[in-house]
């Protein structure tokens, strides 16, 4: 028989088993794939463990840095390693690993009142917690405490079921004592992790007035007011938040926190105007600076939020958050060479930190900007990089739609519909979704039996498919088959009622053939009333004002249409207006600008055609 300290005994079984020491949290994140059911009791363990860790995560102090670290302490017996000791430590993780978790459970626990050695104890919890057995992780976190009173995370644990249980008067016996006892230097890390800790509680008033009660003798300590401030955001008082971090931050007008909690607090454009005065005294206040800008985004004031993540990046050139945000700016400018630049980058540090990102949205960004420059060929080999990762990325989906719609710019049709025939969707949605790509490239490509057989064979699968209905309507609008489009409108029309592309559409064609103008009307307006704004909408409203000879209301929503977006279709329309009412100078300016936007654009040949007009 040889005497070792438990430290020793730790090691091997740590040796022996497959993983190393495991803490709570993996646990707790591996718990999913453990043999057996368990079943949960109680306290919800998740609940009580993310409680833990919020108390326990490293708070940042005045200035933003690394808190003081409070060590945690537990002192360890020495024990005595005997054969019967081994077999036991041994025998449990074996029947653990084998996922009978009340026994390794049991005999851990057993063992650790027998050798008051607080790591066993703190084993037993954590095979408690994976198994989501509330009672039991309580009864071996409460004698890992015993064992350990010192120790920090001990005593986290514990208060995590605390919180859960509503039981605040623990709490606040717990952080009175940890105050009293504590080095002053630790005063506002326990302030916060008090904070952090109430937070969770689900009565959020009676927690703060707790926090209160804590923080009583320390009123004069500006730690206090910073957790006070917290504390009343939390709960949901951001005038009181605000008033306690000014006096923070007035003692420490560095304080980063304060001056969140103050943003958090207050309205977006105070918020901005707020960190904007911090960041030109503290110029270095890096996450401070990503608040600003992320606020400048919501407000959307891009040229600024622009500015902030240049010097983001300026200062940390390898930050992947900011080259990716500078693209998506730049890209909503129009900047297009800026913003596949960016991207570019953003890949490229990508692969060099090796770092395991999705980098989905970039892909699907830089085949934009390829089609946007009529560069297929580059947009396909783009959306070909984007993965499905076994099926858990909704976004592939889309990209082969993409991509199919693409190969028919590159005159691949057979191809774009062999990509669409491989894809075999199982959910309803997609189905649909692939069998109107299919229709619309059939379309393009000026095989309209074929598409119509496809619409046909679609609605005999989902005969009450209100989009499929749609598509089959335009299609047969374009053959001038007007009954059955109206036909099939109406069916849309009945069974999705706030369909506006249906009321729109079968409004616009009444207006176009200058027939059922009264209807065409009132289709109009209530598409309108559906999507208030929309410029296709409010063209067609424009045009049956036209043809209804209200010319001035028709000049009217043509302006805000094209003013939305200024399209060929829309422009062609307007200088109609304008022409009909004198205006031929603006009438031809708008009509060269759509020849310029569309040349093909057949709407501008016929209506050139028809008033003589030659541009």
């Amino acid at each position: 028989m040889k005497t070792i300290s438990a430290s020793v005994t730790t090691s091997i079984v740590s040796a022996l088993r497959p993983a190393a020491y495991l803490t709570c949290a993996a646990l707790l994140s591996a718990c999913a794939s453990l043999g057996g059911k368990t079943t949960s009791t109680g306290t919800d363990t998740n609940h009580a463990h993310e409680a833990a860790q919020a108390a326990l995560a490293a708070d940042k102090d005045l200035n933003g840095a690394a808190p003081p670290v409070i060590e945690n302490k537990e002192k360890l017996p020495n024990a005595v390693l005997t054969d019967e000791l081994f077999y036991k430590i041994l025998t449990a993780e074996i029947a653990y690993q084998r996922g009978s978790w009340q026994a390794a459970y049991v005999t851990l626990l057993t063992t650790a009142q027998q050798t008051r050695d607080p790591r066993l104890a703190r084993r037993s919890a954590e095979i408690a917690l994976s198994a989501k057995q509330a009672g039991e992780a309580l009864v071996a976190i409460r004698l890992w405490r015993e064992l350990a009173p010192d120790s920090n995370e001990a005593t986290q644990y514990y208060l995590g079921f605390m919180v859960m249980n509503n039981n605040l008067s623990e709490i606040k016996q717990v952080f009175t004592e940890k105050l009293a006892n504590a080095d002053s230097k630790q005063y506002g890390v326990i302030m916060l992790q008090a904070q952090r800790l109430l937070s969770r509680a689900r009565d959020k008033n009676a927690a703060f007035d707790v926090l209160e009660e804590i923080l009583a003798p320390y009123k004069a300590l500006p730690e206090a007011h910073l957790a006070l401030a917290q504390g009343a955001y939390n709960k949901g008082d951001g005038q009181r938040a605000i008033i306690e971090a000014k006096i923070m931050l007035a003692a420490h007008p560095e304080s980063q926190l304060a001056i969140l909690t103050i943003a958090q607090a207050s309205a977006q454009p105070d918020a901005a105007q707020a960190l904007a005065g911090f960041i030109a005294k503290n110029p270095g206040a890096r996450d401070i600076r990503l608040a600003y800008a992320s606020i400048l985004i919501d407000l959307k004031q891009f040229d600024k939020a622009q500015e902030q993540f240049q010097l983001l990046l300026r200062d940390t050139p390898d930050d992947l958050n900011s080259m990716y945000t500078l693209g998506v700016l730049a890209l909503g400018k129009n900047q297009l060479q800026q913003a596949e630049e960016y991207f570019l980058r953003y890949l490229k540090t990508l692969e060099e930190k090796s770092e395991d990102r999705d980098a989905t949205s970039t892909y699907m960004n830089l085949a934009g900007i390829a089609i946007d420059r009529k560069d297929y060929k580059s947009a396909q080999e783009w959306l070909a990089k984007i993965e499905s990762y076994e099926g858990r990325n909704p976004a592939w989906f889309n990209a082969q739609l993409r991509r199919a719609s693409l190969l028919i710019k590159l005159s691949n049709t057979d191809e774009a519909l062999s990509l669409l025939h491989e894809l075999k969707p199982t959910a309803e949605n997609d189905q649909l979704q692939v069998i109107q790509t299919e229709a619309q490239i059939l379309r393009d490509t000026r095989q309209t039996d074929r598409a119509e057989q496809v619409f046909k064979a679609g609605l005999a699968a989902h005969p009450n498919s209100p989009d499929l209905m749609y598509d089959y309507a335009m299609l047969l609008e374009s053959q001038d088959r007007v009954l059955q489009m109206e036909t099939l409108l109406r069916k849309v029309i009945e069974l999705a009622p706030n369909s506006q592309h249906a009321y729109n559409a079968l409004g616009y064609s009444f207006a176009d053939r200058n027939i059922k103008l009264e209807e065409a009307l009132v289709l109009i307006e209530k598409a309108n009333q559906l999507a208030p704004d929309d410029p296709f909408i409010l063209d067609s409203l424009g045009w049956v004002k036209f043809r209804l000879a209200k010319y001035d209301e028709a000049e009217t929503a043509l302006r805000r249409a094209y003013e939305l977006r200024p399209d060929a279709d829309i422009a062609v329309h307007l200088g109609e207006v304008l022409w009909r009412a004198g205006n031929k100078d603006k009438a031809v300016k708008l009509w060269r600008e759509a020849r310029t936007k569309d040349p093909e654009n057949s709407s501008l040949k016929s209506t050139l055609d028809r008033l003589n007009v030659h541009l």
